[in-house]
């Protein structure tokens, strides 16, 4: 079995997701292994060891979650605040909805290794810099620095915030979609510093 056969790589994933939903975001490498129908041996060949399938995972799923927020905040000509409003709708029904697997990749992963801390930092940042762009290429933030400086504290912000708000079921969602909007709209007001 060769480590690049992509079929046999998205199946031991695929496998992986299920023991995470199954078993929540403690899931031990032996019951992936189980889950898969292999051995911890095997599963380490087509990933090269936890952090390559830590990471796989991280690509495979962060990506995706990317890949349905972008939609949302690079549609020019629509209003901020409803894009605001979308983008932040889209991530917290993600996280909500895949929430073992959400603190598998981003508590348990990120906690047991550095390598995939600094994987999923830089794909958090990559959303950054180009939520960032965005701001700056429409002018929502002329200045291109604080548009990178503004488009950085964004996805972080809602990133903490979702994370708080998962502790905390009994906030209403929109409450806190609201609430991101707002601050979101405060700082690119015009007039603001840097304007």
């Amino acid at each position: 079995m060769s480590r690049r056969d992509p079929d046999r790589r998205r199946a031991l994933l695929d496998a992986a997701d299920r023991a995470i939903l199954a078993e929540g975001p403690e899931v031990s490498m032996a019951a992936i292994a189980a889950e898969a129908g292999v051995t911890k041996p095997i599963l380490y060949r087509h990933f090269g060891d936890k952090s390559g399938l830590y990471q796989a995972l991280a690509d495979r799923h962060v990506r995706t979650v990317i890949a349905q927020l972008r939609p949302q905040f690079a549609g020019p000509g629509t209003d901020l605040r409803v894009r605001a409003r979308a983008a932040i709708g889209v991530y917290l029904d993600l996280i909500s909805a895949n929430l073992d697997l959400y603190r598998f990749l981003f508590h348990r992963a990120g906690a047991e290794d550095t390598r995939i801390r600094s994987h999923m930092t830089s794909l958090v940042r990559g959303l950054g810099e180009e939520l960032g762009g965005v701001l700056a290429a429409e002018r929502v933030v002329p200045d291109p620095v604080r548009a990178q400086v503004l488009g950085h504290a964004f996805v972080g912000m809602v990133q903490t915030t979702g994370d708080w708000w998962l502790e905390h079921p009994e906030v209403d969602r929109s409450q806190v979609v609201e609430g991101l909007v707002d601050v979101i709209a405060a700082a690119v007001a015009p007039g603001r510093r840097g304007g």
